[in-house]
């Protein structure tokens, strides 16, 4: 940024959003993101610095030593937001979950789609966490327990980015996905999931009413 530019620093309070933020400050979320370097704009930590009106190359000041979104171990989850997870702030049950998944996959369709998809991330959830769960890919999210799951507000692109997550979507383009819909548990690869088979580039093409839920430490 050139000498001239403007700059102030802005602590982050509980209870905060990016969004609320930059309507106080009358700037967008997306150029706070940017000038940030916060790959999801809705978590974002109490205690760090939020810089206003430039585009240095720092991601948030890391407070108290707690590291923002880019990298490093993160101090916690969101403070202020609707979210809760971000690329390294996965907790031991939500990578166990992701290993319990991968290893469900692995032994049931491998990398081809078996149709069994719930019977899968239910498998999972209970190898890792001894719950049982019910239900269809478009059932599961009523089932999990609210006292082990909570729903977070991401997107795919993102919750990719995060091992442990579980997906739900209510129908997808198949026959029997537009019935039964789909689920799967996050790798934290950037692209794959697992429920009955590995599926290497999860996306929303031809899937909708997507879901992401977290575990509950």
């Amino acid at each position: 940024m050139g000498a001239g530019a403007y700059m102030s620093n802005y602590r982050i309070r509980p209870g905060d959003t990016l969004s609320g933020l930059a309507a106080r400050f009358g700037t967008t979320v997306s150029k706070l993101a940017k000038d940030n370097n916060i790959s999801n704009p809705d978590l974002i930590f109490s205690g760090n610095n939020l810089k206003i009106g430039h585009s240095g190359k720092d991601s948030f000041d890391a407070g108290g030593g707690r590291q923002g979104v880019r990298g490093g171990n993160t101090g916690g989850m969101d403070v202020g937001g609707p979210t809760g997870a971000g690329p390294s702030s996965a907790s031991d049950k939500m990578r166990r979950l992701a290993d319990a998944a991968r290893s469900a996959a692995m032994g049931m369709g491998g990398y081809n789609s078996q149709g069994l998809c719930a019977t899968g991330v239910s498998r999972a959830i209970r190898n890792s966490m001894g719950i049982g769960v019910s239900g269809n890919g478009n059932q599961i999210d009523n089932n999990l327990p609210r006292d082990k799951f909570r729903q977070v507000n991401m997107s795919l692109e993102e919750a990719l980015k995060t091992p442990g997550l579980v997906l739900t979507w209510e129908s997808t383009s198949s026959r029997l996905g537009s019935i039964y819909g789909h689920t799967a548990v996050t790798l934290g690869d950037g692209h794959s999931s697992a429920s009955d088979f590995i599926e290497r580039n999860t996306t929303n093409n031809g899937r909708t009413g997507f879901k992401v839920f977290m575990p509950i430490e």
